[in-house]
This record gives structure tokens, C-alpha cells and sequence, in this order.
């Protein structure tokens, strides 16, 4: 009997990349075939997104499109997991009644039993957090794990694209509430997780390959766990973590500016295998729309933490998002967000026009005020800034040699392979053998090289820059460079 085949589609952060990873572990481990084409697919599983529109507008129209799939073959299964099917289960059955299961986040591991059920009786089954979650007899012979540990515990089974970098989760939830964000509503209250489940996990990760690996939660830093009567906050568990025979580098991803400690700083600095790169999102420069946003710091005390960051751990870089067009921003507070920018010199910026969340503070107690044309400027006016701002940075770098650890072949090589392959271009062998990886500042290098150095450290000497990437070249360790082509011991190579 052939497998059946599987096809999951991933919208949004790096939470529902993690996620997607463990169902996809669950699946391949009942003897599921994973698949990249949706058209060969028996069980197709949407991922979603709710924290902006468009994102949500993005699952529809897929959705749409299984619509017509289905009717062709009524057997496949259709299925809405993370975010969205938490935050509107009845409003997708509506709009696309074809869908046979809808799954929350906090949910995940009863995706093997509502597989089954639907096997079985052919009728939609629904796994939610909330309320409007019903139980089956195939769910209620899931196992007895609380449902968040469930779905992590559950790593050993996961297949892993990408073995020399992982994802661990460290947190689920948010306790916030910013008015503008949907998150507490779809991934519940904050909760941490036992800090030797995380160790284990991450030992686990890196006797298989993991060389870097990066701590997941929605406020990351506001870590802390009850571990034998004695609270663990986040900066000894970036200890514990450091201790781990084999790992070459720790990251951590999303910081909250309310809740930053020096003891992390602390930690950033003394532990060597923390690296210098912080993203910590501001929202807005001005206290004014920090306020109505409910973000519990001000413009002066974000600062602050910023500059104690780059006195604690030299050479840091830092990343931000920021919200443009939020409900009643005026000229003036969106040009305090300029300033903001120009003052602290992010290494990037990630910006998003504001949208309303259905169901979040701000849909219920303030209007949307500030017209789409005005965000569409807003949010090209804070990108083109911080785009000549990274711009600088980078080129600052040229001449230097970071350490880089590669991560394989860059888009372009790819998109060059396929094209040699498909219409028997001649590529450049440098460009079809171009590698990408990233230094511990969390910046992207590009240089041709060998293959085979994917998952080590390297030194690449910066030739040139754009905005968003380095280019550079191997050198060898007195600083001479190499050609492509052959992976030579005289390569540096780190760990």
C-alpha cells in the first residue's frame, strides 16, 4: 500500500515554522509521505497567520483554490491549523465549507487523531483552545500530555530540512495585550516551558548536526520557570544552553523592551556562544502611540535599553519592527518614528502598515483611522530610510573577514540550477555554486564556494555590499583567497 502523501503550506513566524516541523515529524512518523506539489497531495494543511489582513486574505484565496481540487477528488483532506483556525473557526467553515478540519495552535498534537476520525466518519473535526472545541472519541484517546508540551515533546519523530540550524521553543503565548495584536487571543497566556525539556531538546538537536539554535517565544526574554521550587529566568537558561558540547551558536527570538534585564545582557556578553544580535521591536518613536498601542515602555526607557545593550555586548546589531498608519497617528508621531530610526541605526527594519484584528482592544475601542495611502507612504518612507541607513553599515564592512556559518546554497544559485537543469542554460560556475550563510551579527554573506561546507564556520573576506547582503570571498588562514570549487584543510573552520 503506497503512503498517503502529505503537503503543508507555512504562513507567518518562526513559531509556525517550528510548528509545521513537529506535525510534519508526527505524520512522516504514521508513515505519511511528505510532498512539494499540492496537486499530489491526499492531506493538505494550512499553517496560518491572524496577526495582519492580508496574511488571513492570502489562506482564503489558497483555500479557493483547494475548493476546486476537492470536488475532483472528494477523498482529500483539507485542513486550517494555527492562528487563523483559532481565531475564526466559524467564519472559515462559512466562507469554505469544503474544509475538513480546523485545528488551533495549541492544538497540534491531535492532528494524527482528527486525521483518523475523519477516516473514520467523514465528518469535520475542530481542535480549539476555546470554547468551541468539541471532543471526540478519537481526540480523547490522544495522549494525556498537556497539548503544548504534547507537540514539542514529540520532536524525535520530526525530519529536519535544515539539520544544522533548529528551531526550540522555549514559550507559548502572551500575557501583553497590546491593543493592536491578536496573539493572546490565538496562542493563549504565556507559558515556559520546564528548562530541562529545552536542554534536552537542544542536546538532542546538536548529536544530530544542529550547530545553531534559535529560542523561540512570543515575548522570548520574559522566560521563567518554577524548576524545583526555584524561579529559572532566561538568563540562566542561555546558560545552561551554552553548556551543550558541539553547539557553536545561540540566538533568540522575540525580545519584549519592557522586560529586559541586564542579567541577559550579562548573559550576552560572558557566554561565547550567544551572539551579538538582538531583535527587539519598538512599534512606534513616539510615547504617544506606545501608549494608545499598550506597550508598557516609552520612547526614553526603549532607548535606554539600547544603550546599555551596546555597553554590555560591543559590536551588537540590532533589528525592530515598527507599525505604521496606527489608529490616530498624526504626521508628527510617525516622523518621531523617523527620528527614532535615524537615531538608534538599526541593522534592519521590519515595517508593517496597520491593520485591524478583529476581536483585539483596538478594534473595539479606537477607529482606523489613518487612510491606506497614507500608511502605503509612511511605510516606504521608514523602508527607504532604513535602507540607506544598512547601506552604510555595509559598507563599513568591506575589507573585513567575519566568521560565517553557511547554510548552503543561496536563492540565486538554486534559481541558476533549476534553470541549467530545466532549459539547459550555461550558467557561470560561480554564480550556480554561489553559498549563502550568516555571521554572528545575524548579516547575510554571499561567496562562491563548495557545497560541502554547509554547517561550518567559515572566514570570508567582504568584497562588496548592498543593503540587505554582503558579498565576499573564502580566504585561507593567512588571509589569501581561494578559488570555488574544492574544500581545502586549510579552510578555516570553526567548533
Amino acid at each position: 500500500m503506497q503512503p498517503r502523501k502529505l503537503y503543508v503550506e507555512t504562513m507567518g513566524c518562526q513559531m509556525n515554522v517550528l510548528d509545521s516541523e513537529l506535525v510534519i515529524g508526527q505524520l512522516t512518523a504514521r508513515s505519511f509521505a511528505l510532498s512539494d506539489d499540492v496537486s499530489d497531495a491526499d492531506v493538505v494543511l494550512i499553517n496560518t497567520c491572524s496577526v495582519r489582513a492580508h496574511a488571513e486574505d492570502k489562506v482564503l484565496s489558497h483555500l479557493g483554490a483547494l475548493r476546486r481540487r476537492k470536488q475532483r477528488n472528494p477523498d482529500m483532506i483539507v485542513g486550517v491549523i494555527g492562528c487563523m483556525a483559532e481565531r475564526d473557526p466559524g467564519g472559515l467553515v462559512a466562507k469554505m465549507p469544503h474544509i475538513d478540519l480546523i485545528c488551533g495552535p495549541g492544538e497540534l498534537n491531535k492532528i494524527p487523531a482528527m486525521i483518523d476520525e475523519l477516516d473514520e466518519t467523514r465528518r469535520r473535526v475542530i481542535a480549539l483552545s476555546q470554547s468551541q472545541s468539541r471532543r471526540s472519541t478519537a481526540l480523547q484517546r490522544a495522549t494525556e500530555y498537556d497539548s503544548v508540551e504534547a507537540l514539542d515533546l514529540s520532536r524525535s519523530a520530526c525530519i529536519q530540512d535544515h539539520p544544522t540550524q533548529a528551531y526550540v521553543r522555549v514559550q507559548r503565548g502572551c500575557d501583553k495585550f497590546c491593543t493592536f495584536c491578536v496573539v493572546p487571543f490565538t496562542r493563549g497566556p504565556e507559558r515556559s516551558r520546564p528548562p530541562e525539556q529545552i536542554v534536552n531538546e537542544a542536546r538532542m538537536l546538536v548529536d544530530r548536526g544542529a550547530v545553531e539554535i534559535t529560542l523561540l517565544g512570543q515575548t522570548v526574554n520574559s522566560y521563567i520557570h518554577q524548576d524545583s521550587g526555584r524561579a529559572v529566568p532566561f538568563s540562566e537558561l542561555l546558560s545552561r544552553l551554552n553548556d551543550i558540547d558541539g553547539l557553536e551558536r545561540l540566538r533568540f527570538v522575540t525580545s519584549y523592551p519592557g522586560d529586559f534585564g541586564d542579567d541577559i545582557l550579562q548573559a550576552m556578553r560572558d557566554l561565547p556562544k550567544v551572539c551579538e544580535y538582538l531583535h527587539l521591536p519598538v512599534q512606534s518613536g513616539s510615547d504617544a502611540v506606545l501608549g494608545r498601542m499598550r506597550r508598557q515602555y516609552s520612547v526614553g526607557e526603549y532607548v535606554d535599553l539600547v544603550k546599555r545593550a551596546r555597553e554590555f555586548v560591543p559590536g551588537i546589531t540590532l533589528a525592530t519592527d515598527f507599525i505604521v498608519g496606527f489608529c490616530g497617528e498624526t504626521d508628527e508621531e510617525f516622523a518621531d518614528s523617523l527620528r527614532l530610526v535615524e537615531r538608534i541605526r538599526f541593522k534592519n527594519v521590519f515595517v508593517f502598515k496597520y491593520s485591524e484584528r478583529p476581536g483585539t482592544v483596538a478594534s473595539k475601542r479606537v477607529t482606523d483611522d489613518v487612510p491606506d495611502d497614507v500608511k502605503r507612504q509612511r511605510n516606504i518612507a521608514l523602508l527607504r530610510l532604513q535602507e540607506r541607513i544598512s547601506m552604510e553599515h555595509n559598507r563599513t564592512l568591506i575589507g573585513e573577514t567575519p566568521e560565517v556559518l553557511v547554510e548552503g546554497y543561496s536563492k540565486r544559485a538554486v534559481k541558476a540550477q533549476e534553470a541549467e537543469q530545466t532549459r539547459g542554460d550555461e550558467i557561470g560556475h560561480e554564480e550556480s555554486s554561489q553559498l549563502v550563510g550568516r555571521t554572528r551579527t545575524d548579516r547575510i554573506v554571499v561567496f562562491p564556494g563548495d557545497i560541502r561546507l554547509t554547517g561550518r564556520s567559515i572566514k570570508v573576506r567582504i568584497k562588496a555590499a548592498t543593503a540587505l547582503t554582503l558579498h565576499g570571498e573564502l580566504v585561507d588562514e593567512d588571509g589569501v583567497a581561494r578559488m570555488p570549487g574544492r574544500l581545502s584543510n586549510r579552510v578555516q573552520i570553526g567548533g
